[in-house]
């Protein structure tokens, strides 16, 4: 049996005004909707909750172990906050950009064995099959991306393999934010003899027309 793999889910602290602004300002815009920040936080707890109860299944049934890595909340709250959700792993994800941040993750996990995943909360349609996929393709494969419609991926998985040579990881230079992510991912992993594998497209909630689900 192949080593349990981590899953590291980055998730932002759901305080209004704190999370979400993009949303929020599209709600307060186009929708006029009162109290546009507090429903675009309440939007993220339901997302981050979400998101912990397809990983936490997983985590039960010993497929993989939850990480709740946080941004926007110092320790106390953050670990108050995964308590809460019924996660036992937390982590602060420190400073820095995307990149930055999510380099730091896949160092943190290097002291396991096995393979790790790393996902945000912004997956309304998240199930378990994309995660077992993930885990899956990981054992004959070094990298696997999930592509998201903006160009960018919303999942990212490293092999045990892979995590133990940093030097390899394909995340240097990567223009983050932008349209080009997942295209300069994969021509970094081309360059380095990276394998790589793709999971199916999703898309982030972002919009307004993602957003239905959410409402109310």
């Amino acid at each position: 049996m192949p080593p349990e793999a981590t899953l590291v889910v980055m998730a932002r602290w759901p305080a209004a005004g704190r999370c979400k602004r993009r949303l929020a300002r599209d709600l307060s815009q186009v929708l006029h909707h009162p109290g546009a920040a507090e429903q675009a936080a309440h939007i993220q707890r339901q997302l981050t909750g979400h998101t912990l109860a397809v990983a936490k299944r997983l985590e039960q049934e010993g497929q993989l172990e939850v990480v709740l890595a946080v941004s926007g909340a110092g320790p106390s709250a953050a670990s108050r906050w995964a308590r809460s959700l019924g996660v036992s792993s937390v982590r602060l994800q420190g400073s820095g950009g995307l990149g930055t941040r999510l380099r730091r993750q896949l160092l943190l996990s290097r002291r396991n064995d096995g393979p790790t995943l790393v996902i945000g909360t912004d997956l309304p349609w998240l199930n378990r099959r994309d995660l077992l996929a993930a885990i899956e393709m990981l054992q004959r494969s070094d990298l696997v991306l999930g592509p998201a419609a903006d160009g960018g991926y919303w999942l990212i998985g490293v092999s045990s393999e892979l995590l133990r040579r940093p030097a390899h990881w394909p995340l240097s230079g990567i223009p983050w934010g932008g349209d080009q992510v997942l295209a300069s991912t994969l021509k970094q992993a081309s360059d380095r003899g990276v394998s790589t594998l793709l999971l199916g497209e999703r898309n982030d909630l972002d919009q307004l027309a993602d957003l239905r689900p959410w409402l109310g």
